[in-house]
């Protein structure tokens, strides 16, 4: 087995979103395409009094792409021009397809508890055949995302599998995997993925040795190509293991529309103006 090495190590930026909403963003779509098939990865807290009012994601479209958002505290309401309403909250998942077009709304609130809200939203890209395809949502409760345990790691399973147990997230053209990884002290922790898959892990907590590189929360690790992730950790680490197939396509990104080319990006503006971009 070949151990992935390190090919870059991200600093997330902050940025606004939304109606005003700070963020700690690693990656965000670009035309190279360089996570194929990751486009984004938001790290969303709020935390700090001084940013003032929550102001949220108000009704905004989507084209192209899935988003999907994990919540750690607090939690996020959420409805949609589909008909579709909820709300998440601390361990939850909503996986959404936004396939051919959707409009949907996320407004967060903060834990009754600690005050704050935090989580990570990911987009993954579609492959072009299924662009335009139905919308739809794979809204996971926190308490059916397995956990297992092994050599001092556990590891929550959102999507892909772990020592024997698969996620609840499925049907994904990208196959990924998408895991919440926390290493006890003293421990190592050793996972296959595919050869020719993207892999990155996203530290939020701790500090650990990956590939033999000591990397500190808070940083994005971008892998270079090989069969294993290896991450060893003296004082206990956690992150977010993210890996999928790459489609290997040429993208177009326009905000939050992603698509293959120039024209479809306009097709769907058209859409947009006309009022013809949402179909029952």
């Amino acid at each position: 087995m070949i151990t992935r090495p390190i090919s870059q190590i991200i600093e997330p930026q902050y940025a606004i979103e939304g109606a005003g909403v700070l963020l700690r963003r690693s990656i965000a779509p670009r035309k190279s395409n360089e996570y194929d098939p990751f486009l984004l990865f938001d790290h969303f807290a709020f935390n700090d009094p001084v940013e003032g009012p929550i102001r949220g994601f108000p009704m905004h479209p989507h084209r192209g792409i899935e988003t999907v958002t994990y919540m750690l505290e607090g939690s996020v309401n959420h409805r949609d021009s589909l008909g579709n309403s909820g709300r998440i909250g601390p361990g939850d998942v909503q996986w959404m397809t936004s396939g051919r077009g959707i409009l949907h709304e996320e407004m967060p609130r903060r834990s009754e508890q600690s005050g704050v809200i935090y989580g990570f939203q990911l987009w993954v890209n579609l492959p072009a055949a299924q662009k335009m395809g139905q919308p739809r949502y794979q809204e996971v409760n926190a308490a059916t995302i397995p956990s297992a345990t092994k050599d001092g790691a556990t590891v929550r399973v959102v999507a892909g599998e772990f020592n024997g147990v698969s996620g609840p997230v499925t049907e994904i053209s990208a196959s990924p995997l998408y895991m919440d990884v926390r290493l006890a002290p003293a421990s190592r922790f050793v996972f296959p993925v595919p050869s020719g898959h993207t892999a990155l892990a996203y530290v939020f907590e701790g500090t650990g040795k990956f590939a033999g590189e000591t990397v500190d929360s808070v940083k994005m690790i971008v892998f270079g190509d090989g069969d294993q992730i290896e991450v060893e950790s003296d004082s206990g680490v956690r992150f977010m293991l993210i890996a999928g197939a790459p489609f290997r396509e040429p993208i177009v990104p326009y905000g939050p529309f992603v698509m293959n080319t120039v024209e479809e990006i306009q097709q769907t503006l058209a859409e947009l103006r006309n009022g013809t971009f949402i179909k029952s």
